[in-house]
């Protein structure tokens, strides 16, 4: 899968949090690597996941079952990569699609849902994992908090648990 985005979204920290749970705690094989331009904030921001329960032979995603474009750029960028008949994840408050692709569509408002409900902006990646957990069930979202457990202070620990539900929540309401 690829993550896409700007500096800033967490794009690359929600990637490394999914391989580390597929690893850690589901017992598969994760590779994830990431590319970005030269801002810090607010230039392009690209992370592969790749998850197996056999090796892996080469690191880099070539063409994505998975696509998520946060920004309308990471789409314009990165929506000709797509699998025939993968998954495309778009957050509405930034991305307006354009061309048909030959792949499941799914527009969800992550962004506005977490300033809505959590209003912090802070963690709006994790509600986008959530909601790729949700269509995708790569790992259970239990794995996920066992991971953050681990990289966040315990003082965050509330609202990334709210991001990483509302997330999965978004996803349900498309019921697969």
């Amino acid at each position: 899968m690829v993550f896409s985005g700007s500096g800033g979204q967490g794009v690359i920290t929600a990637a490394i949090i999914l391989a580390e749970a597929a690893v850690l705690h589901e017992n598969l094989i994760a590779v994830q690597s990431q590319s970005y331009g030269p801002e810090a904030r607010g230039g392009a921001t690209r992370s592969d996941v790749i998850i197996a329960d056999s090796p892996i032979h080469f690191p880099k995603v070539l063409q994505p079952n998975v696509l998520v474009c946060l920004t309308q750029q990471s789409y314009a960028s990165y929506f000709t990569l797509l699998r025939p008949g993968g998954l495309l994840v778009t957050d509405t408050h930034y991305v307006k699609l354009g061309k048909k692709v030959d792949a499941r569509q799914v527009e969800l408002p992550m962004y506005d849902t977490v300033m809505e409900k959590i209003g912090r902006p802070i963690v709006f990646n994790i509600c986008m994992l959530g909601a790729v957990l949700g269509l995708t069930k790569l790992v259970r979202p239990e794995s996920i908090m066992k991971v953050l457990k681990t990289q966040i202070p315990p003082s965050f620990l509330d609202i990334n648990r709210q991001a990483l539900d509302l997330g999965l929540k978004l996803s349900e309401v498309l019921g697969d």
